[in-house]
């Protein structure tokens, strides 16, 4: 069956729903043409629009670090006025004091952070992240490492994924804007990792590519005509429409009202809406059991701390001898266990709550909950590829995100995300996996 979906430009109307600025606290009236210290609005930007006080040393210890590392690696490094050096992406700091500041004082945060005020540039952003996630262990002594504890901050307790701080993490990322997704997605809204034929990806593969990845974790669950399927994660409603297409009954929820008031709209312009419910419920609230449960990148928002539940939840919903099927970004476990501890520029600014987990802890926790991985295949080099495609479009229609409403230090913000997220597959430091879960107890055995 051949669906009718609402390309990219169909989003773009007066219906689609936008958060305010007030309730997104990321947008600002005065979109800018360029961002700098002096430039990020205080009240939207407060650590960025100013450096911080560092500790006493800390900048000139930062200072002298940073440098000895950058310089070792195959990088070409500029400091204010001071020739370059090396080469390689470039690194080029224009405000050498405010940088080494930031870093001084919040590590990696205030690197990121550096970036969103205008602090430092490269001429090949992606590249650049690549080379120091690939040397991420090398960038400090050994003995400072074993201090990490002492300086790096916590996760603020509020970013906890109870039920309550769930939907406000949720909302945060997800609702920002309909339109502000639809301009660098494809036609699909698919915001996961795409599986290509071949290498390098072109941007007119990606739809098919996003096809395929959804169609591969709809084969492991053995959707099918006449299957029940419960997808916890909506998206923007493109596994549910393809799902449906193949005769299933699908129920999915999201705690985003943006992503359930578009896939709703989109599910109905495919005259598919009588087969599927798209509810606005957490996963901890799904009722009934299904013949197939298939969760897409949604792991990774849910919390080391409810890992268990989220398991848990997932042999509740599926019925005896039914099938789970799962796509998660992974990183190594022992990485995984340090960064689960520290506050990150990635959940400061753009996953509030979330964590990716390893390998290792996706096996515990599922056997935890009596569940068993019978089929595991890795798809990091399709991540790079998709994210690459992101970026690209995201830089190319940087005039039309402002034109949304969103400041310059937003822009800055979102590119470096997507050039951070890049990086971290192009180095192998993340990875992204499909997964195939069953019951580890015979279906006769459970209550």
């Amino acid at each position: 069956m051949t669906l009718s979906l609402p390309r990219t430009a169909d989003v773009h109307t007066a219906d689609v729903h936008t958060a305010d600025a007030r309730t997104a606290g990321l947008r600002t009236a005065d979109a800018r043409d360029s961002a700098s210290a002096t430039d990020a609005d205080e009240e939207v930007w407060p650590d960025v629009a100013r450096p911080p006080a560092a500790p006493f040393g800390h900048a000139a210890v930062a200072r002298r670090l940073v440098r000895r590392a950058v310089t070792a690696l195959p990088l070409r490094c500029r400091f204010g006025a001071e020739p370059a050096l090396g080469t390689g992406p470039s690194l080029t700091v224009h405000d050498p004091d405010a940088f080494f500041r930031r870093i001084g004082a919040q590590g990696l945060i205030g690197f990121g952070e550096s970036y969103m005020a205008g602090e430092w540039d490269s001429d090949d952003l992606p590249g650049l992240l690549t080379v120091l996630a690939a040397h991420v262990d090398d960038l400090m002594p050994v003995p400072l490492r074993r201090l990490r504890g002492a300086w790096v901050q916590r996760r603020p307790e509020a970013q906890l994924n109870s039920r309550t701080g769930s939907r406000e993490n949720i909302r945060r990322h997800y609702d920002l804007s309909n339109e502000l997704f639809a301009l660098f997605l494809d036609e699909t809204l698919s915001y996961s990792s795409a599986v290509f034929t071949s290498f390098p990806a072109r941007r007119e593969s990606l739809p098919a590519a996003q096809h395929r990845k959804i169609d591969r974790l709809l084969d492991l669950a053995c959707v099918g005509p006449g299957k029940s399927l419960l997808e916890i994660g909506t998206g923007w409603g493109e596994l549910a429409l393809r799902a449906a297409a193949r005769g299933a009954r699908v129920t999915t929820v999201t705690l985003s009202a943006e992503q359930q008031h578009l896939a709703r709209r989109r599910i109905a312009a495919a005259g598919l809406a009588h087969r599927v419910d798209v509810e606005l419920r957490d996963y901890r609230d799904v009722e009934g059991r299904y013949d197939a449960v298939v969760s897409v990148e949604m792991i990774e928002a849910v919390g080391r701390d409810f890992w268990p539940t989220y398991f848990a939840a997932l042999r509740d919903a599926v019925a005896p001898g039914g099938r789970i099927a799962l796509q998660s970004i992974t990183m190594g476990h022992e990485r995984m266990l340090r960064t689960a501890r520290t506050h990150t520029w990635i959940s400061k600014y753009v996953f509030p709550g979330g964590l990716i987990p390893s390998r290792e802890a996706i096996e515990a926790h599922a056997g935890g909950a009596g569940l068993r991985i019978v089929s595991d295949q890795g798809y990091g080099d399709h991540y790079a590829q998709t994210l690459r495609l992101w970026r690209e479009r995201f830089e190319e229609r940087a005039e039309a995100v402002a034109a949304l409403g969103f400041d310059a230090t937003f822009r800055r913000m979102w590119e470096f995300y997507l050039a951070y997220s890049e990086a971290g597959f192009r180095s192998r430091y993340l990875d992204v996996r499909q997964l195939l879960l069953t019951e580890d107890v015979p279906p006769g055995a459970r209550p």
